[in-house]
C-alpha cells in the first residue's frame, strides 16, 4: 500500500482529471437530456440547498459552483483512496491494468454513491440523467483515475518526482 502521503499528492492529479473528465460528461449528457449542460452539476448542490438544486437549469453561484465544488472533493476522496489502497498495482505502468482497476474503482465509486449513502448525500445527478449516460459519467470518472495515475508515473520515470 501506497503511504498517506504519496497516495494524497497523486491523488490530487487523479482526483482533478477525474473530476473534470466526469463534469464534461454531466455538461455533454445534460445538455443532450434535460437541455441545460449545468443542471446536473447543480443538482449536486442539493447537499446544501435541498430539492431546491434539483430544480436548477441556470448556471448560478448558488447552485453551479458548489455543485462543481462538491463533486471535486467527492474525486480527490475516490482517487486518494484509490491510489492508497491500488498504488502498488499503479506502479506497474501497464496501460491496460491500469485502466482496469480504475474502472473497478470507479464502479465502487458509483455503488458506494446509491446503494451506501443516504439520498440526502448521493449525487444527484441521477435525477436528470438516464441510467446509460450514468455508466457513461462513471465511465469518464474511471478513465479520468486511470490518466491520473499514468501521468503521477510518468513525471517519476521522466525524473520530474513531483508526484514521488
Amino acid at each position: 500500500m501506497e503511504s498517506w502521503n504519496t497516495a494524497f499528492r497523486r491523488g490530487l492529479v487523479g482526483g482533478a482529471t477525474s473530476s473534470l473528465l466526469s463534469t464534461a460528461a454531466l455538461a455533454l449528457l445534460g445538455r443532450r437530456e434535460t437541455g441545460s449542460a449545468y443542471a446536473s452539476t447543480n443538482a449536486v448542490s442539493h447537499w446544501i440547498y435541498g430539492d431546491e438544486a434539483l430544480r436548477e437549469f441556470a448556471p448560478s453561484v448558488r447552485h453551479t459552483v458548489p455543485g462543481y465544488l462538491i463533486h471535486h472533493g467527492s474525486a480527490m476522496f475516490w482517487s486518494v483512496l484509490f491510489e492508497r489502497l491500488c498504488g502498488r498495482l499503479l506502479d506497474r505502468k501497464e496501460p491496460a491494468l491500469t485502466l482496469g482497476v480504475a474502472t473497478a474503482a470507479s464502479a465502487v465509486a458509483c455503488f458506494a454513491d446509491y446503494e451506501l449513502t443516504p439520498k440526502r448525500f448521493q449525487p444527484g445527478f441521477e435525477v436528470h440523467l438516464s441510467r446509460p449516460s450514468l455508466a457513461v459519467v462513471y465511465g469518464a470518472f474511471g478513465i479520468g483515475l486511470a490518466l491520473g495515475a499514468m501521468a503521477c508515473r510518468r513525471a517519476v520515470r521522466d525524473g520530474e518526482g513531483a508526484a514521488r
